[in-house]
């Protein structure tokens, strides 16, 4: 398989659719995975499994232009897996792990069949405890079913649609993707509501009035948007239109001299780079709604170099929320974890980086707690993670699996590179 990679930690030294599309892919997907599952006879017991040896798996995007964020979530999961695991349970026990590539080459992007593959695989090893990822919401509600059905922690760095956790996106969410009853997905990142929120209250303060919001019609873009549009309508801000693009179409001009003649301060895209941001952001430019008249702001599945790249110069002045602070604004343990990263790896950390260390930290924890292989009882202790000190801050898990922490931030382009802005608060009025 494409882009995996083995690791053994034994010491120190070591699509864009439409969404009923997605929906109909969605419940095909889901049955293979709890087909599958039900066939490796390991739904909810470790039977043959090591006594002293567990595995973590993770599944991110590693082909396409998001590899440039997941590789340094992929780094920061090494990172911590190398600081602890000489000494996790007095030596007795060893962590492997396993990256896996959640997208492929035809689609340059995450892909619900082979999340699916990716998360029944987890499922069929007896060895794993454990499964970091993923990166987008999409792909979250393909794995956390069939995990699920296996009493298999899953812990997200960079997931952000509300419905997995909590009511607020589709009907039937979140329940729907626990099948067993009983929850075992948690993130470290705040939800869209939040995000969303935040993005509109920060327009405002720039003195935006008027908005043009469009969407990937993904889950994770469109969910945003949505926030985005509610949250600005309460705030006073006047929402000209709201629409979904097709992210495949080679440009947008046509679409951009419409949005141009109703005049809007912004234009809001929900949605990530893979979506065609890039070409977006450059057809805006090019019809005349220049960066000094209207500006562009994004979410965090935007808040990437591979952003950057594919607007070239008209990238500049570009404005993104991240659900977060950006690794150069950490201070504390925080701070410390960032020069060794840079040390370890002598490179920058993408944003999500230290959400990958910080998810990878809890998972190890958790096992400690149990010292053997028994993916119920760490899926308790994960999920059970209360008043944790971490590069973050100290923060928990709630009832639902979400993180208490609530610092966000928005970011600019200047000079080809992303710049923190301002801190920002998604409940202001």
């Amino acid at each position: 398989m494409k882009n995996i990679e083995k690791r053994s930690f034994n010491n120190r030294n070591t699509s864009k659719s439409p969404i009923i599309r997605f929906n109909t892919l969605f419940i095909t997907v889901y049955s293979l995975g709890l087909f599958l599952t039900g066939c490796g006879g390991n739904t909810v017991t470790n039977q043959g499994a090591s006594g002293n040896t567990v595995k973590i798996i993770s599944s991110f995007p590693l082909t396409g232009s998001a590899v440039g964020q997941t590789q340094t979530i992929v780094n920061s999961i090494k990172q911590a897996l190398d600081e602890t695991n000489s000494t996790l349970c007095d030596g007795k026990l060893k962590i492997d792990y396993e990256s896996l590539d959640g997208a492929t080459a035809a689609t340059g992007k995450w892909d619900a069949a082979r999340e699916a593959e990716n998360a029944n695989r987890a499922v069929s090893d007896p060895n794993v405890v454990a499964y970091i990822g993923t990166f987008n919401s999409g792909a979250a509600k393909i794995s956390i079913p069939v995990l699920n059905q296996a009493n298999l922690v899953m812990v997200s760095p960079a997931n952000t649609a509300v419905g997995l956790t909590k009511a607020g996106g589709e009907p039937g969410e979140p329940e729907k993707y626990y099948p067993n009853g009983k929850r075992n997905y948690a993130r470290v990142v705040p939800a869209d509501d939040l995000q969303g929120s935040a993005a509109a209250n920060w327009a405002k303060s720039l003195g935006v009035k008027k908005v043009y919001i469009l969407d990937d019609q993904e889950v994770y873009g469109k969910g945003l948007a949505d926030v985005f549009e509610a949250t600005g309508k309460k705030i006073g801000l006047e929402i000209l239109g709201h629409e979904g693009i097709d992210a495949r179409a080679t440009d947008y001009r046509a679409l951009m001299n419409k949005i141009k003649a109703v005049n809007p301060d912004m234009i809001y895209f929900g949605g990530i780079t893979q979506n065609n941001a890039g070409q977006l952001i450059k057809d805006m430019r090019n019809v005349g709604m220049t960066a000094d008249k209207v500006k562009f702001m994004s979410p965090d599945g935007t808040y990437e170099q591979a952003l950057i790249d594919a607007a070239g110069k008209d990238a500049e002045g570009v404005l993104a929320t991240f659900g977060g602070i950006p690794p150069k604004q950490l201070t504390g343990a925080g701070k410390a974890w960032y020069d060794s990263y840079k040390k370890k790896y002598n490179a920058e950390p993408e944003a999500y980086a230290a959400y990958g260390y910080e998810a990878a930290k809890v998972v190890i924890n958790g096992i400690g707690k149990v010292c053997k292989n028994d993916r119920a009882a760490i899926r308790d202790a994960v999920l059970g993670t209360r008043d944790y000190k971490g590069i973050l801050g100290t923060w928990s898990f709630d009832a639902n699996g979400d993180t208490t922490l609530t610092t966000m931030s928005g970011n600019t382009v200047k000079s080809s590179k992303w710049e923190f802005v301002t801190l920002l608060d998604a409940k202001a009025k």
